[in-house]
């Protein structure tokens, strides 16, 4: 039981510092993390467009901070 509980642990500190991050992204690296394709939502519009079409369909009331009902009439 011992060994199994020591075992855990070490597998725990070996997972958690894989996490780790080493360094920062270099200068030269930043250029391609900044496209907008790396980006969550690339294009914004679109996601726009989608929270409003969510938003109206549940009925949701201050979602994604826009207010009204299920008919689209905000």
């Amino acid at each position: 039981m011992r060994l199994l509980c020591r075992l855990l642990a070490g597998a725990a500190v070996v997972a958690a510092a894989g996490c780790a991050t080493i360094a920062p992204p270099k200068p030269w690296e930043r250029g391609d993390l900044a496209k907008p394709a790396m980006q969550i939502d690339p294009d914004r519009l679109e996601t726009k467009i989608q929270q409003h079409v969510y938003t109206s369909k549940e009925a949701a009331t201050g979602g994604y901070g826009v207010g009204g009902g299920g008919c689209g009439c905000n």
